[in-house]
């Protein structure tokens, strides 16, 4: 009986200290996603906010992916053509995109559609302002946040 509190004691323990590496693993994560607080991200250029948020999915050359999912190429990308297209995206996301309009503001979006637009190949120079976005987030919509 002895030896049965002392494996039952063991198997706590063990089970223990793997819930705090876990709470410490996620931990981790989310300050080397680059998230401030729950919901908002420091970076304010386009080129940072794109290595913070957009490459992770869509690589770092911007010519896509396919693994998990597929992760389409913004590389040479005829459809940045129109500058709704993207900021419409990022705002509300699309089928596996999630949105992000919950989580950056009207001058970040614009810094991302831009840096988007006019780099990969990409040389779409009509320039999006901050009040480009506003003018495009719904008043009525809901954005995910992580609250």
């Amino acid at each position: 009986m002895l030896a049965q509190g002392r494996d039952a004691m063991k198997l706590l323990g063990t089970l223990a200290g793997a819930a705090m590496l876990t709470m410490t693993a996620g931990t981790a994560f989310a300050d080397s996603a680059g998230v401030v607080g729950a919901n908002t991200f420091p970076q304010q250029d386009g080129k940072s906010l794109y290595a913070a948020i957009c490459q992770g999915c869509h690589m770092p050359d911007a010519k896509g992916a396919i693994g998990a999912g597929a992760y389409p190429a913004l590389a040479h990308d005829q459809n940045l053509a129109a500058a709704g297209y993207p900021v419409f995206l990022i705002l509300y996301g699309q089928k596996a995109m999630p949105g992000f309009g919950g989580f950056l503001s009207d001058a970040q979006v614009a810094a991302v559609v831009n840096y988007i637009r006019t780099s990969f190949g990409n040389t779409y120079t009509d320039a999006v302002k901050p009040d480009d976005i506003k003018a495009s987030r719904n008043p009525e919509a809901v954005y995910f946040t992580l609250d």
